[in-house]
């Protein structure tokens, strides 16, 4: 429980990885700055859905979005989070089974840089 009231120092960590292996040990980014906990996983499972919906390609079985996703998509995990963090497998198979809409999909919206960026144009 003391997870969801407290972050870690600098916010949760969302780490990207790459499921292609194109990048080195397939981490992508570490984004930092989740205020809370809810944001983070909100944001990893955004990113997540996004990624699927990239793979999916018209006439796709579901199994078949989920081969191309684990072999070009990108995975998400909140870090430090243990058993509080949401993970990607408990949800794989309704993903790939379901189209994301643009709102279940937008990861920008929740992404804290974007915070930054509007911070720094002030």
């Amino acid at each position: 429980m003391s997870e969801t009231l407290f972050a870690p120092e600098g916010g949760w960590r969302v780490r990207i990885i790459d499921l292609s292996g194109g990048a080195e040990d397939n981490i992508v980014e570490d984004i930092g700055g989740f205020p809370d906990l809810i944001h983070a996983n909100a944001f990893a499972r955004a990113y997540v859905r996004d990624s699927i919906e990239r793979c999916r390609s018209a006439g796709l079985s579901p199994k078949e979005v989920l081969q191309a996703w684990f072999a070009y998509g990108e995975d998400a995990e909140v870090l430090e989070a243990g058993e509080n963090g949401w993970r990607s497998a408990n949800e794989l198979d309704d993903f790939a089974a379901h189209r994301a809409s643009e709102m279940e999909r937008d990861w920008r919206a929740l992404d804290p840089r974007r915070a930054e960026d509007e911070d720094a144009e002030d």
